[in-house]
């Protein structure tokens, strides 16, 4: 996934899409060149976080946000039939090809469901919170979850390789 810096003038539709797929070239850029064993390093324990669980939460998030909620899919999450978003933070026994394979399946929907809707206005039900929300308050809230994800992933790197950077 090529990572292209957003435009500074845009429409809010452009604007939108070109951040969050910023954000989701950036979380690819962190993972590039590394083993499945760098992958699964954890953080430090008692946390399971590392760079695949990363991954594996952010593929549970664009499925849930864009095919559970703005689709009205009724589809399990991936990596937990009971609902337990914490499940694919724990990579232990995850691969980068299971994990990446999920996670560009669900960008890839999230793109066409998106590109799909008449207007950033479309309003879904979301169970989880109760309430109804925008595509617009979607892509916002994706936008957020990476952008803070891509936080823990800089420093997840850089304890595995000292990579750092943007």
């Amino acid at each position: 996934m090529e990572r292209i810096g957003p435009p500074a003038i845009g429409g809010e539709r452009e604007m939108l899409r070109a951040f969050l797929d910023f954000h989701r070239a950036t979380l690819a850029m962190k993972c590039e060149g590394l083993g499945d064993e760098e992958l699964r390093r954890q953080s430090m324990p008692p946390s399971t976080l590392c760079l695949l669980g990363l991954v594996r939460h952010m593929a549970e998030v664009e499925r849930t946000w864009f095919r559970r909620v703005v689709a009205g899919e009724d589809i399990p999450l991936v990596w937990s039939d009971e609902g337990d978003f914490q499940a694919a933070y724990d990579a232990r026994e995850a691969t980068g090809a299971e994990a990446f394979a999920a996670w560009r399946e669900e960008v890839e929907k999230a793109r066409a469901i998106e590109a799909a809707a008449d207007s950033l206005d479309k309003v879904a039900y979301n169970a989880r919170w109760g309430e109804d929300v925008s595509l617009r308050m979607v892509m916002l809230h994706l936008i957020h979850e990476y952008a803070r994800h891509n936080g823990h992933a800089d420093l997840l790197r850089e304890a595995i390789d000292g990579t750092v950077g943007v």
